[in-house]
């Protein structure tokens, strides 16, 4: 059997001591080492692995997470517009029932278009589901939501041609309103009314075509209504007189009057001071003599007279 020697030398470097192994246990030894060494170095690379995944099944565990709460963020998102498109529909029908009252109060009437407000054959949708869990009916409620804002746009539409309408045709009512004469044109004593009687200077029976109302010269005269001055000077048997343009048909014209003040082409609005009462003209005594056209046709002003 082989063996190996080693020398141990003394510190002045002369051999004292041979010591000898084998050859096999020799070189055992060194494949023993080195196979430590290996197994050594192997688990040192597995620790490193197993400790790399595990720190990349924290980061791997940390996105899982943010990834969750965005998810629930949104959830509560959908739900949130989910909940503020119940509240828009709520409101549009609401808007709607209250422009129908309007209509109602205003004598208006009924647009076509506002029969169903959501569509034609359309009814109020349902309330969308706020309160159910997103992860199992997620695509479902985002569908919906989708469908409703479309029915919503159409309701929109629908309500901006309502209203649109219902501006317009109370404008009309404003204008028309401003325009009919409605109160008394002057203070006084009803004299002699519309219609026929018998004429204090022929004595035979004719058609008054306004209203008498006497009272002392220079008494006030107002406009009954908003209007535009058309004729404004003398003019045969009623004298002085002054004719107003109302528009919608209506014309009123004032005689007898003592001064005028206003001129052809001025307007008026109701209450103004237009003209003073006089005794032009062929008059029994100061008086107006107040007239009412309604599209040419003279008609009874006391049926315009509120005050």
């Amino acid at each position: 059997m082989k063996k190996v020697s080693l020398f141990l030398l003394t510190n002045t470097g002369t051999r004292t001591r041979q010591i000898s192994f084998p050859s096999l246990l020799f070189h055992s030894s060194i494949f023993l080492v080195i196979a430590c060494l290996i197994i050594l170095g192997f688990f040192m690379y597995d620790y490193q692995r197993v400790k790399s995944a595990y720190s990349n099944s924290e980061l791997l565990e940390q996105r899982v997470a943010a990834q969750q709460d965005l998810i629930a963020g949104q959830h509560a998102q959908i739900q949130n517009f989910a909940s503020e498109i119940n509240e828009l529909k709520a409101q549009l029908v609401t808007l709607n029932n209250f422009e129908e009252k309007i209509r109602i109060i205003a004598n208006l009437d009924h647009v076509a278009e506002q029969d169903n407000l959501f569509g034609v054959g359309g009814s109020i949708p349902e309330d969308l589901m706020t309160n159910t869990d997103l992860s199992n009916r997620h695509d479902g409620l985002i569908r919906e939501m989708h469908e409703q804002v479309d029915q919503l746009e159409i309701a929109s539409i629908n309500q901006k041609k309502g209203l649109s309408t219902l501006l317009e045709a109370l404008e009309g009512q404003k204008n028309l309103l401003a325009c009919t004469p409605a109160i008394r044109p002057t203070k006084g004593w009803k004299t002699s009314r519309f219609g026929y009687r018998i004429s204090p200077f022929t004595g035979r029976r004719e058609l008054h075509k306004g209203l008498d109302i006497a009272n002392q010269k220079g008494t006030d005269i107002i406009a009954p209504a908003d209007g535009i001055v058309k004729f404004a000077g003398k003019k045969g048997l009623l004298g002085n007189i002054l004719v107003i343009d109302h528009g919608h048909g209506f014309l009123t014209r004032y005689g007898h009057l003592g001064k005028i003040l206003k001129k052809r082409g001025e307007k008026v609005k109701r209450g103004d001071l237009i003209a003073n009462m006089g005794n032009t003209g062929r008059s029994t005594g100061p008086h107006l003599h107040y007239e009412v056209h309604l599209n040419g046709v003279p008609v009874n002003p006391e049926k315009y007279i509120l005050n």
